[in-house]
């Protein structure tokens, strides 16, 4: 789903990955902590493969409520790329990003089950570890 995020002018001065839950954590120099769960990143990739290369070529992202996220590399000193079990790799998370996506959570979220939803899709809940 293709998200615009605004300039925000603030920078990770944490990022954690934690594996039993499945969370990355991220902590902003403005104060701000958020808590993003891998399968919520994944469906959110701002890779050309899930929003093409145009507005309305959109891919609604399915059956990734198992994903984990394997790596986290650093790309420069403005964004992250993640590496995800499925062998998705090729999104850029932007600082500016990824606090829009923990700033708009719950919306984007809820926004992503309607979509979901909409499709004829039946989310399925993830493993527990």
């Amino acid at each position: 789903m293709r998200l615009t995020a605004k300039p925000v002018n603030t920078h990770p001065t944490e990022i954690k990955l934690h594996q039993v839950s499945n969370i990355v954590e991220i902590s902003f120099d403005d104060g701000s902590v958020f808590q993003l769960p891998s399968e919520y990143l994944r469906v959110y990739t701002p890779s050309a493969e899930a929003v093409g290369h145009a507005p309305g070529q959109e891919v609604l992202q399915v059956g990734k409520e198992d994903v984990t996220i394997k790596e986290i590399k650093p790309v420069g000193n403005y964004a992250i790329a993640l590496v995800f079990s499925d062998g998705h790799d090729s999104g850029i998370y932007t600082w500016d990003l990824l606090y829009k996506l923990g700033a708009e959570y719950q919306a984007l979220w809820a926004n992503y089950l309607h979509n979901l939803e909409a499709a004829g899709y039946k989310r399925k809940e993830p493993l527990q570890n």
